[in-house]
C-alpha cells in the first residue's frame, strides 16, 4: 500500500513538472505575428510606397527585364525566390499593380476595374516594366540590399523611387489592430504639388480615381483619421424616360452598382422599368424609367439608396524608417516623398560626379602614358614590381595637375592598354574627350549647387514625358445633402380608421390618406386636442376619434394648422394657428390648455398657409342676441403649437361651418441657386433667384438652345451648360442671337415666355445651328466682333433691330459674315412696371415657441402641398 502511494506521488510530481503556462508564450507569439503582418504584408513603407510583395515583384521584373514581355507565371515564379508566400497571392498583387496603369506594361486580359471581371490565368497574360518604372524606380547604385528569406538572394530593403508613388497608386490593407486606406491621387497634380513644395509654396492634393465619377472632398481632412470623402456616379438624363450612368464611384463595379439598384427597386425605394449594362471600354448603364416618374427625383434616390453614392473613410498609415507604423496626412507624405526624391537625386549626382572624376583621372593618365611614351620604360624590365616602379617613375613629372594621387590600381590599369589602342592613339581626340568630361563635371557640380532647381526640372521632365493623357478623371464638387424622405418612391398607401383610431398601410377598407413609404412618418390629430407622430407601419393604434392624419414633413413651416377648441366640458372656446416642425416620435402633445374634457370644434390643415373664413353658430339661450358671426383666420397671427390662442366665445358653440376658402397668408418662398452644387435651396446659399408663389416658374435656357419653364422644386438637377436661370417674367422679352446651320446665316429674334411651356427649341434644329447670345434684359445690347479684321465691330440693339415675335419664329437676318465673339454690353435704361403686392403676414411665430426635438430617421423635406382630397404631392 505504501509503494502504491509513493508511485502515485511520483506520477503527480512528474505531471506537475510537464505543465507549462502558455500566457507568456501567447503574448510573445501574438505580438510577433502582429508585427509580421503589419511590417511584412499589410502596410506600405514610406520610403518607396511599396508593400513587401509589391517590392519583390518589381525587383523580379527588373531581374527578368530585357525589353520583351514575360509570362506573368514566369514572373510570379521568379518572385518566389524573394517572397515566402504562394503564387496566387503574388499573381493577385501583380494584377492590382498592373490595373493602376503606371508601373507595368500589360498584354492580354488583365481584368476590368469597371466591371469587376477577373484577369486571365497568369500563364495566359504577359507583362514588362513600363518606361516610367525603369526611369524612377530602379538604381542599383543607390539601393540598400539585404538577404532574402532563405539567404540565397539579395533583395532591396527599399527601392530608390524618385516619385510620390504611394500617393499615385494608393494602398489598402488590414493588419492586426490597424489598417491603412490611402487614396490614389492624380499623376500630374502630384508632380505640380511637389514642384510647389520645392518652391516653398502651399499646395493641396485630392484623390483621383480611375473609375471617374464625382467627389466631395470638403471633409477629406488631408487623408487623416476622422476624414471622409463622398463619391458619386455620373448620371445624366438624355431622354425623358432614361437615365445614363457613364462613370461609377471608386470602390464599386458595374455589377455591384446594378445589383444595388435592383435591390433598391425591389424594396420600393426607387421605381424603374428595366436596366441595361452596355459597358465595354467605357461605362454605359441605361436605366429605363416608368411613365410619370421624375428623372431628377430618381437621380437623387439613386444617390440616397444605392451604391451610386458611397462614403469612404481614408486612413493614411505607413511604415517609417524605424519599422513603426505612423499615421500622417497626405500633404506630409508628399513632402517626405519629395524630400527623399531630392536626396536620391543628390546621391545620384554625387555618384555621377565620382564616376566622371574617375573617367577624367584615367583619361588623363592614359594620355600622359601614351603621349610621353612611358610604355617604353618597361621594355627591359623583367619583374612585375619593376614594371610598376618604372611606370610610376615615368608618370611623376606629369601628374601635378591631377585631382588625386596615382594608385597602384591605376598603374595596373595602364598596363592593360592594348598595343592597337596605343598605335592608333589620337592626341586631339583624347583632348576633346577630356574636355567633354570636364564640361560634364562642371554641369554636375552646377546641379549639385542648385539641387532644388535640378529637382524641379526633374519633376517637370517627368510630367512632360509621362503626364500626357493623365488628366483628372474624378470631378471635384460640393454635394448637397439628399434627404431620404424627399426622394423615396412612395409605393405604399396609407389608410386611417378615424373612429376606431388606427392608421396603417394594411387598412385598405378604411379612408385613404395618401401615398407613403416605409421611412415616412404620419402625423395625427384627435378630437380631444392631442397630437402625435409615429412611423408608418401596417397598423398602429393612435387613439379614438382621429380628426386629421397626413404624412409628416419635418421642418415644414408652410403647412399651417387652423384650430378652434373648447377648454374643458363647458369652458371658453379658443382659436389658434400653428405649424409643426419637429417633435419626439410617439409622444402625445396636448394642443389645448390641458383641461379635462377639452374638445376640438374646428380643424383644418393648409399646405400653403391658407386662412379661411368660418361661421360660428351659438346655442340659443335666454338673453343671447347674436347667435352667428364670421371669423377670418387671416386676422390671427401664427404662433407656437403650445400657445393658448385667442378667445372666440365664452358661450356654448352649436356648430362651425366653412364660409369661404382663403388665400395664403405666408410670404412667397425665397429660392437661391448654389452654383457650387448646381442645386436650388431655401437656405440662402448662392444667388437669390427671387420670391416664388405656387404659380411661379423658373426659366431655364441651356447652351444648346432649349428653353423650359419649370416648377422650382428643390430636387431639380442642373448641368454646366445652363445659359439662363431665373424667375419667369411673362412681360420681359427674351433676346437671342444665333447661327442657322442650314442657311449659314446669323439671325436675331425676340419673344415672350409662356409660363406653361414645357420645352422649346429657340434656335433652328440643324445640327450646326449654334446659340451665340441669349439675354433677358428689357433692352439688351451686345458688341459683335467679326472674324474678318477688315470689318468693324458692331453694337447690336435688339429692341431697335426686331419687334417681339413668337418663340418659333426664325427671326430677322442679321449678317452672313462670320462672327468671332459676342460681348454683352450694359442694357439701355428701362423702368420696370410696378406690380401690386398682396399683403401677407409674417410666417414666423411670435410667441408660444416650444421645444423641437429632432426625429431620428426623418430628415428635412421640402415644401409640399395637398389637394382637396388630402392627396400629398410635391410643391
Amino acid at each position: 500500500m505504501q509503494d502504491l502511494n509513493e508511485f502515485e506521488n511520483q506520477n503527480n510530481a512528474e505531471s506537475q513538472e510537464t505543465i507549462t503556462k502558455v500566457t507568456g508564450m501567447y503574448k510573445e507569439w501574438f505580438l510577433d505575428y502582429a508585427s509580421y503582418v503589419i511590417l511584412e504584408r499589410a502596410v506600405p513603407a514610406i520610403d518607396d510606397g511599396f508593400k513587401p510583395v509589391q517590392r519583390r515583384i518589381m525587383q523580379a521584373m527588373k531581374d527578368l527585364d530585357d525589353g520583351r514581355y514575360n509570362k506573368v507565371a514566369n514572373i510570379v515564379g521568379h518572385t518566389m525566390q524573394y517572397h515566402p508566400h504562394g503564387d496566387a497571392s503574388i499573381a493577385d498583387a501583380m494584377v492590382q499593380i498592373g490595373q493602376k496603369e503606371l508601373l507595368i506594361d500589360m498584354q492580354g486580359n488583365w481584368g476590368n476595374v469597371l466591371t469587376g471581371d477577373r484577369a486571365a490565368a497568369s500563364r495566359y497574360i504577359e507583362a514588362r516594366l513600363s518606361k516610367f518604372a525603369l526611369d524612377v524606380v530602379f538604381n542599383p547604385k543607390t539601393t540598400n540590399w539585404q538577404a532574402s528569406y532563405d539567404g540565397r538572394k539579395k533583395e532591396p530593403i527599399n527601392l530608390p523611387v524618385k516619385f510620390p508613388m504611394l500617393l499615385a497608386q494608393g494602398a489598402e490593407g488590414i493588419a492586426v489592430g490597424l489598417s491603412t486606406k490611402i487614396m490614389p491621387h492624380n499623376f500630374n497634380e502630384l508632380i505640380d504639388a511637389s514642384i510647389q513644395y520645392l518652391k516653398g509654396r502651399s499646395f493641396k492634393i485630392y484623390p483621383d480615381f480611375i473609375t471617374g465619377g464625382a467627389m466631395d472632398v470638403s471633409q477629406y481632412n488631408d487623408g487623416k483619421r476622422g476624414g471622409k470623402i463622398r463619391v458619386r456616379a455620373k448620371i445624366t438624363n438624355p431622354t425623358k424616360n432614361q437615365l445614363l450612368i457613364t462613370e461609377i464611384p471608386f470602390g464599386t463595379t458595374t455589377s455591384s452598382l446594378i445589383d444595388s439598384i435592383l435591390k433598391a427597386n425591389e424594396k420600393g425605394k426607387i421605381k424603374i422599368k428595366r436596366i441595361e449594362d452596355n459597358t465595354a471600354e467605357n461605362v454605359e448603364i441605361v436605366i429605363h424609367l416608368a411613365n410619370g416618374i421624375s428623372p431628377d427625383k430618381t437621380i437623387d434616390a439613386l444617390y440616397a439608396f444605392t451604391n451610386c453614392e458611397n462614403s469612404i473613410s481614408p486612413l493614411c498609415c505607413v511604415i517609417e524608417d524605424n519599422n513603426r507604423p505612423s499615421f500622417i496626412g497626405v500633404s506630409e507624405l508628399l513632402k517626405i516623398s519629395t524630400t527623399k526624391t531630392v536626396d536620391l537625386l543628390k546621391k545620384e549626382l554625387k555618384i555621377e560626379l565620382d564616376e566622371l572624376n574617375e573617367q577624367w583621372h584615367f583619361a588623363s593618365l592614359e594620355r600622359i602614358f601614351i603621349e610621353n611614351r612611358i610604355y617604353r620604360d618597361i621594355e627591359e624590365v623583367a619583374t612585375w614590381e619593376g614594371v610598376i616602379k618604372a611606370i610610376d617613375k615615368g608618370l611623376k613629372p606629369h601628374i601635378k595637375h591631377l585631382k588625386r594621387e596615382v594608385k597602384e590600381e591605376d598603374i595596373v590599369k595602364l598596363t592593360e592598354i592594348r598595343i592597337k589602342k596605343i598605335s592608333k592613339f589620337d592626341i586631339d581626340k583624347a583632348k576633346q574627350f577630356i574636355e567633354s568630361l570636364e564640361e560634364k563635371i562642371e554641369k554636375v557640380k552646377f546641379n549639385l549647387d542648385n539641387l532644388i532647381d535640378f529637382a524641379i526640372a526633374y519633376f517637370k521632365d517627368l510630367k512632360a514625358k509621362y503626364g500626357k493623357e493623365k488628366e483628372r478623371k474624378t470631378e471635384i464638387q460640393l454635394f448637397d445633402d439628399i434627404v431620404a424622405t424627399k426622394v423615396v418612391i412612395r409605393n405604399s398607401k396609407l389608410y386611417a380608421n378615424f373612429e376606431e383610431g388606427f392608421v396603417g398601410t394594411s387598412l385598405k377598407k378604411d379612408t385613404f390618406i395618401g401615398d407613403c413609404s416605409d421611412i415616412d412618418d404620419v402625423i395625427c390629430f384627435r378630437k380631444d386636442g392631442t397630437m402625435t407622430i409615429t412611423k408608418v407601419a401596417e397598423k398602429t393604434f393612435i387613439g379614438k376619434d382621429i380628426i386629421h392624419a397626413a404624412i409628416f414633413k419635418k421642418n415644414d413651416k408652410r403647412t399651417i394648422y387652423n384650430m378652434i377648441y373648447r377648454d374643458g366640458r363647458g369652458g371658453t372656446s379658443y382659436m389658434k394657428r400653428f405649424y409643426v416642425t419637429g417633435v419626439t416620435r410617439d409622444k402625445i402633445y396636448d394642443l389645448t390648455v390641458g383641461t379635462k374634457g377639452s374638445s376640438v370644434l374646428y380643424f383644418s390643415a393648409n399646405p400653403n398657409g391658407e386662412a379661411e373664413v368660418v361661421s360660428i353658430y351659438l346655442r340659443a339661450i335666454k338673453g343671447l342676441k347674436k347667435l352667428r358671426w364670421d371669423i377670418d383666420f387671416s386676422e390671427l397671427l401664427i404662433k407656437g403649437r403650445s400657445s393658448k390662442g385667442n378667445v372666440v366665445t365664452k358661450n356654448a358653440v352649436k356648430k362651425i361651418e366653412l364660409k369661404s376658402a382663403g388665400i395664403s397668408t405666408l410670404k412667397p418662398r425665397k429660392i437661391w441657386f448654389d452654383d457650387s452644387v448646381k442645386r436650388l435651396n431655401v437656405d440662402e446659399r448662392g444667388e437669390l433667384l427671387g420670391e416664388f408663389r405656387a404659380e411661379d416658374r423658373i426659366l431655364i435656357i441651356d447652351s444648346k438652345g432649349y428653353l423650359k419653364a419649370v416648377t422650382p422644386e428643390l430636387s431639380l438637377h442642373f448641368d454646366n451648360n445652363i445659359e439662363v436661370l431665373e424667375k419667369v417674367n411673362p412681360i420681359k422679352p427674351i433676346s437671342v442671337l444665333y447661327y442657322d446651320g442650314e442657311r449659314e446665316r446669323y439671325y436675331v429674334k425676340r419673344f415672350l415666355v409662356d409660363i406653361n411651356v414645357k420645352e422649346e427649341l429657340i434656335i433652328t434644329e440643324h445640327p450646326k445651328s449654334q446659340l451665340l447670345a441669349v439675354l433677358t434684359d428689357y433692352r439688351p445690347q451686345v458688341e459683335v466682333i467679326f472674324s474678318k479684321r477688315s470689318l468693324e465691330n458692331q453694337v447690336l440693339d435688339f429692341e431697335s433691330f426686331i419687334a417681339i415675335k413668337g418663340v418659333k419664329a426664325i427671326g430677322n437676318l442679321y449678317t452672313k459674315e462670320k462672327i468671332r465673339t459676342v460681348n454683352t454690353l450694359e442694357p439701355l435704361p428701362y423702368e420696370e412696371p410696378v406690380v401690386d403686392e398682396i399683403e401677407v403676414v409674417d410666417e414666423e411665430p411670435i410667441d408660444g415657441e416650444v421645444e423641437t426635438t429632432e426625429i431620428s430617421e426623418n430628415p428635412t423635406s421640402e415644401d409640399l402641398k395637398s389637394d382637396e382630397d388630402g392627396q400629398i404631392e410635391m410643391f
